[in-house]
């Protein structure tokens, strides 16, 4: 465990904490059936994983990395498809049911679809779903499809060629808005998100094209506030142009009705009286949904981190290198899970940072 002073949850009434010495020495993994669901210290039933399959990127936007990038891992230190895929089995017989696959930049691992093709028809497994900058989409929408993936989130912070390249440091929005042309073509991937960071100074130009687009086609495009996840942790809290900021701007032209979401639900939803698509707003520095937080993350190099901004990451590689049970795993996994943080205290005084930037955790 790489370790980080952080919330500590409360124990169970009449029951002796959970001890790192213990971890594989309780229950054995019975199978999604008899098995346990996997709950958190705090009461949350863990659903949602994410799985970044490469710290990789083949952009340098400003508010995630510099301009000349990051120190990359070595092939021999990220997770294999089939270490991977193993843990999404552990994982989805206690309960998680959503899995992500993240970057970096995904489609920049080699033969992606093949781990898609391998995690479709893991038992549990509902919801299989892919983030990407969109530029490699052209060529992998079609196969994605073909072995299973069926749900798409698009990074795109600019329909504009000029304010695209300065945000990406990349002259790529063709490319981009062609592999969502390519991603349209197949009804199974719906719906299509587009996700855009709103950063004071610079979204505000781009909210109504970006919504216009929402009206025009079926797209759900969410804002999601600036959080402090950038490499060169130049963040500051009035550079967060909020959700609610956006919505005015929106509204100003457009009415919205509002769309009732799920309770673990991280974005506010909302359709146009006139449109095709939605609108949704991701709020965590505004309006931190924490307590109703159901996901944890696998970090390329096989780190489990059970929140965002967390200091503390649980080593999961080792043990699958050193040949470790289906049931050590499970054991280390809710270890790990008992310990998530109650929240991420970005608006606190004395908020520490998270110990690695977003593309290097996995979005």
């Amino acid at each position: 465990m790489r370790s980080g002073q952080r919330d500590e949850p409360p124990a169970e009434p009449g029951s002796a904490r959970a001890q790192p010495g213990n971890v594989g020495k309780r229950r054995g993994l019975t199978g999604a059936p008899g098995v346990p669901p996997l709950i958190d210290g705090w009461g949350r039933e863990i659903k949602s994983l994410r799985v970044s399959v490469t710290d990789k990127c083949n952009f340098r936007c400003r508010y995630c990395m510099p301009a000349e990038g990051l120190e990359w891992l070595g092939r021999d230190e990220i997770l294999s498809f089939e270490e991977i895929a193993r843990l999404v089995r552990v994982m989805a017989a206690m309960g998680v049911s959503e899995v992500r696959l993240t970057g970096g930049e995904p489609l920049v691992r080699r033969q992606l679809p093949e781990l898609v093709r391998t995690l479709a028809p893991i038992h549990g497994v509902e919801d299989l779903s892919l983030t990407t900058n969109g530029v490699l989409l052209d060529r992998f929408a079609g196969p994605l499809v073909e072995a299973g993936l069926r749900r798409l989130n698009v990074s795109l912070d600019s329909l504009s060629h000029v304010r695209f390249a300065e945000i990406t440091r990349r002259d790529a929005l063709d490319r981009v808005l062609a592999g969502l042309e390519e991603a349209e073509r197949h009804p199974e991937l719906r719906p299509i998100k587009i996700n855009c960071v709103a950063m004071r100074g610079f979204t505000e130009t781009e909210v109504p094209a970006l919504a216009e687009l929402a009206r025009r086609k079926p797209y759900v495009v969410r804002f999601i506030e600036f959080m402090p996840l950038d490499a060169d942790e130049s963040w500051r809290g009035d550079e967060v142009l909020t959700g609610g900021e956006v919505r005015r701007i929106i509204e100003s032209r457009w009415p919205l009705e509002e769309i009732p979401a799920k309770p673990s639900s991280t974005a506010q939803r909302f359709r146009f009286v006139d449109g095709a698509g939605e609108i949704g707003f991701v709020n965590p520095v505004s309006e931190p949904f924490c307590s109703s937080c159901d996901r944890i993350r696998l970090t390329a190099d096989g780190q489990l981190r059970t929140c965002l901004f967390s200091r503390r990451e649980w080593d999961l590689k080792r043990p699958l290198k050193d040949g470790s049970s289906d049931s050590d795993l499970a054991d280390l996994i809710r270890f790990a899970v008992r310990h998530k943080e109650l929240k991420h205290r970005i608006n606190e005084p004395g908020f520490v940072r998270a110990s690695r930037s977003m593309s290097q955790i996995g979005g």
